[in-house]
């Protein structure tokens, strides 16, 4: 059988263009991978470690879901996102009982500052848990890809064994390079099976054994909440510099540990949308996301706290109130660029939407 043959168009991948979905690989129990393409053949250009704004088509309405690229920008004719399905899911639900080879959805980004390349270094410690796992293969695939294998210790906790997300890929890498150190550990094993890792949550004592050179490594840290806490106060009682700890998450950070000037809000304020020629009067107290979808326009958007970046729109004149949790870079600030969902407008505002 003859196969037909995808063409690869000059330009990257912009979220003008939908995704097509091309493969669906099971991983673990309610934990598949989805390999998406251009249809036009466009290319897929980001940084490992970034993430993907999902537009679920689930009943009752579109769904916005952000999930971080599995895959590398080293391997840049697909992208992909490898999904966990936690106990209330619901856009993760669908998307593994519903989302087929051939279906397209809408996709925003990539986005994210979470990634190695943003800080080089000659040693790496990668500190994952469950679906956390994700930015770190898409960097240990990155630095696979590159020929010249970093200094990487990877070490990952999950429930069991075979809860383990790239365990086999993982070790196919490590077995051919002496640049990767694996360290897995297990809060159980499984019956009539042999487990020759770590076992327990992970501790100072483990973290020791894994890393002893641990001072000398960039931390980079993806998982849950908790576990990410737990790392830190690890990281921070054992002497690390902790300006070397980068963390990603999807979390909204605790309200206390922010501090930041907001301006007090103009009494009248205005947001004029420049495409739809629409303006609407506000208090200064709305945020530009809630007046847009007052106007009847819709803004794409996922965490809503200034994490995700998905709604970020062109500010054509005036000023705002914006406070973000690392969404958006000083670069694109300077460009005029805002995140909706956190930025209140102060006086009159355009915006090229």
């Amino acid at each position: 059988m003859g196969h037909e043959r995808q063409n690869w168009t000059a330009a990257p991948w912009s979220d003008a263009e939908v995704l097509e979905c091309a493969m669906v690989i099971p991983e673990t129990a309610d934990c598949a991978t989805f390999a998406f393409r251009a249809p036009s053949g466009a290319w897929f250009d980001y940084q490992p470690g970034q993430f993907l704004t999902l537009e679920l088509p689930v009943p009752g309405g579109p769904l916005m879901r952000t999930y971080t690229i599995s895959s590398s920008p080293s391997r840049p004719l697909s992208i992909s996102v490898t999904v966990k399905a936690q106990p209330g899911s619901i856009g993760t639900r669908w998307m593994l009982d519903h989302l087929k080879p051939g279906m397209r959805i809408k996709a925003h980004g990539p986005a994210g500052v979470f990634s190695s390349l943003r800080h080089p270094a000659e040693k790496y410690l990668f500190i994952s848990a469950g679906s956390g796992i994700t930015p770190m293969m898409a960097m240990t695939t990155w630095a696979w890809d590159s020929g010249a294998m970093p200094d990487i210790t990877f070490v990952h906790a999950a429930r069991k064994p075979s809860d383990i997300i790239f365990k086999q890929r993982l070790e196919g890498f490590a077995a051919r390079v002496p640049g990767l150190q694996l360290c897995f550990t297990v809060e159980e094993v499984e019956p009539f099976s042999v487990w020759y890792g770590y076992r327990g949550r992970l501790s100072q004592i483990m973290l020791g054994l894994m890393a002893p050179d641990y001072l000398e490594r960039e931390v980079f840290c993806c998982g849950p909440a908790p576990f990410m806490q737990a790392v830190r106060d690890m990281l921070v009682s054992l002497g690390y510099d902790m300006a070397r700890y980068h963390e990603e998450s999807f979390a909204a950070p605790q309200p206390e540990e922010v501090q930041v000037e907001v301006h007090e809000p103009a009494s009248v304020s205005e947001v004029t949308f420049a495409g739809s020629g629409t303006s609407v009067a506000c208090d200064g107290t709305e945020t530009v996301l809630a007046v847009a979808k007052r106007a009847g326009l819709n803004i794409p958007s996922s965490c809503n706290f200034g994490l995700c970046g998905t709604c970020k729109v062109k500010k054509i004149s005036g000023e705002v109130a914006m406070v973000h949790n690392g969404g958006i870079s000083d670069d694109e600030i300077a460009e005029g660029i805002i995140l909706a969902c956190c930025a209140r407008p102060q006086g009159t505002v355009v915006l090229d939407l």
